[in-house]
């Protein structure tokens, strides 16, 4: 599968004078080469916080994403840089550094909120960088996140707010603080990283409106990425060094700013996902190109990105260029197949069932959501169509062939004939037993090509007229004889029209047969592709509802019991059981909430006291 190693980042987004966001036609043709699934990171964080630096050493290089030495934003837009991924064979590592936020030459949240907006929707992993300590003040730079609700739907049907189902699509979130002096110490023990984060999440008791915002963008963080780490790396160098990082060798380096960058890229390179589309579809470089500029035109507009009307309008777009993959690969193997026309039924239909399969193969591995199966079934016209169009070829070939054959067999006889030579005495038994050698060589020749019968019986029906002639002009045969000779070739006529039309019936069946075996290749990969699409949709939902739990639990035990509450009241609201069966599926939902998608043991389900019921679709 086709890679991209580029040697330096190219801009992705830009930002024009107008302030509009548009995507660079570079980035997507480099984009549209790689048919890899991606690994997408994308950091976010105030500017002049040294955002780019990380980039560079996840790329593996000292330099390639601009650092700036003043006050001055040296990123705008969103940069992009592809690399083969260290860790995962067969897969490309896409590096996004946007711009600052909070870049005072801006002055436009309503910007700053749109390029966050971008990277959530982007990334598989999301690196928000900040400088010093998690305090207060630092939480509330991240205000970003309060306002995702307003800027990003899952559903075109959800009014603007609501948030219940953004932990199922959001990338895994990484804390990155730069420049941390403090010792980690919570009660006056050590803590971890993960530990120090997890207490700058913490939220307040009360119901005041001063605890309500402290609260917010704390509950925004742990609702919305629920998959959380944290690292904090102590000055690279000295002050006076810091503006020379790039340049610097790694021995000038300080040894514990370096082991937290390299456990910093080992955790990104071992635990990132594969960016992943609703339904749990794998992205690959053409299929993000695509959501780039989908989302990017979107905000642009004014308008606010879908989750579900862009795997809507990429399922459309993925599923038509599957079609046109697997009809191209189809007929590419049949044009080979054609050089050697004639072919014996059996050959063509063979290959028909072999391309046919492959076709089905390409097609399915590119698809998703072809719900209604009308794409497959446009592929399964559309080569149903090109194979009766091979096998008309191959019976043109054939009868051309044929006729070839007969046309030189026949020579010496045509000779004869136009130097009566059998029009002599026993001449017609002479042209008769010269009519049947013909027979014989023809079809030793022919050997059962696919025309060959119907080819002789046209050959036998025009010397009808030739040998009637020949029979009545010779003299040494008697009426009797002349009326036995007349039966013995109507008969030598019907048999040879039986074998024509068995030859013809012959033909059908076999195109049916392997249309019949088709259809059932066709069947078992569509049944294996429902298989694997459900499971990852449990699987998705599994992963939200874990979370979901893993929040409640924190709830729990930090004394919100009325949040708790409320969180289980929502994920009962929407539980359901998916279950595949051979010859359907069966989905058991909830009265209160049908249609939803989300897997849970029946044990859970009773102790949530959700009413079900199950119905077939």
């Amino acid at each position: 599968m086709a890679s991209v190693g580029m040697q330096v980042p190219v801009c992705l987004v830009e930002n024009g004078a107008d302030g509009r966001m548009s995507v660079q036609q570079e980035a997507l043709q480099i984009l549209e080469q790689i048919q890899q699934p991606v690994v997408v990171v994308a950091v976010v964080g105030l500017y002049r916080t040294g955002k780019s630096y990380l980039m560079n050493r996840l790329a593996g290089k000292q330099t390639g994403f601009a650092l700036g030495s003043t006050i001055e934003s040296k990123t705008k837009g969103i940069w992009m840089w592809c690399v083969p991924h260290p860790n995962k064979p067969g897969h490309t590592l896409v590096l996004l550094d946007t711009e600052g936020l909070g870049d005072v030459d801006k002055g436009d949240s309503k910007h700053d909120t749109q390029i966050f907006s971008l990277a959530v929707l982007l990334s598989s992993t999301l690196v928000y960088n900040s400088r010093g300590t998690i305090d207060n003040r630092s939480v509330e730079e991240l205000q970003y996140v309060t306002e995702l609700a307003e800027y990003i739907k899952v559903k075109s049907s959800d009014k603007s707010g609501d948030d219940s189902e953004f932990v199922k699509f959001f990338p895994s979130f990484i804390w990155a603080v730069r420049d941390f002096t403090l010792e980690r110490k919570i009660d006056g023990k050590d803590a971890s990283e993960d530990e120090y984060l997890d207490f700058a999440l913490k939220l307040k008791l009360g119901s005041s409106k001063k605890v309500e915002d402290y609260n917010l963008p704390r509950e925004c963080i742990r609702k919305y990425f629920p998959s959380r780490k944290c690292f904090t790396f102590p000055f690279p160098t000295n002050p006076e060094n810091v503006i020379y990082l790039e340049t610097l060798a790694l021995s000038d380096l300080a040894a514990a700013f370096l082991e937290v960058t390299e456990r910093f890229c080992s955790f990104v390179f071992e635990q990132s996902p594969v960016k992943q589309l609703k339904d749990g579809y794998s992205v690959d470089g053409r299929v993000f190109g695509h959501l780039v500029k989908m989302y990017v035109d979107t905000i642009s507009s004014g308008g606010i990105p879908c989750l579900e009307n862009a795997v809507v309008a990429m399922a459309q777009i993925e599923n038509e260029a599957a079609v046109k993959e697997g009809l191209e690969m189809y007929e590419g193997g049949m044009q080979q197949l054609r050089v050697y026309f004639p072919v014996y039924l059996k050959d063509i239909n063979a290959e028909h069932e072999r391309l046919n399969t492959l076709a089905v193969e390409i097609f399915m591995k590119r698809s998703f959501k072809d719900d209604q199966g009308q794409h497959l079934k446009a592929l399964e016209e559309a080569v149903s169509k090109l194979f009766s169009s091979f096998l008309q070829q191959n019976e043109q070939t054939s009868v051309r062939f044929c006729q070839e054959i007969l046309s030189g067999l026949s020579g010496p006889l045509r000779d004869k004939l136009q130097q009566g030579v059998y029009s002599t005495v026993g001449g017609y038994q002479l042209f008769s037993q010269d009519v049947e050698d013909i027979v014989v060589k023809y079809n030793c020749q022919t050997q059962g090509g696919v025309k060959a019968e119907e080819v002789l019986e046209e050959f036998l029906k025009q010397r009808k007229e030739e040998s009637a002639v020949i029979l009545h002009a010779d003299e040494t045969l008697g009426e009797k004889d002349r009326e036995i000779w007349e039966e013995r070739e109507r008969g030598v006529l019907l048999e040879q029209e039986v074998r024509a039309g068995e030859e013809r019936e012959r033909l059908l069946e076999e195109k049916m047969e392997a249309e019949r075996r088709s259809n059932e290749e066709r069947v078992r990969l569509l049944l294996l592709k429902m298989e694997d699409d459900m499971q990852h949709q449990q699987q998705e939902a599994q992963r939200a509802m874990d979370a979901k739990l893993r929040e409640q639990a924190r709830l729990l035990q930090t004394g919100f019991d009325e949040k708790a509450a409320a969180m289980g009241r929502e994920m009962a609201a929407c539980v359901c059981i998916m279950c595949v069966c051979i010859m359907c599926v069966c989905v058991c939902v909830c009265v209160c909430r049908p249609g939803c998608c989300r897997r849970v043991s029946m044990r859970r389900l009773r102790r949530w006291g959700a009413r079900w019921r199950r119905v077939c679709v």
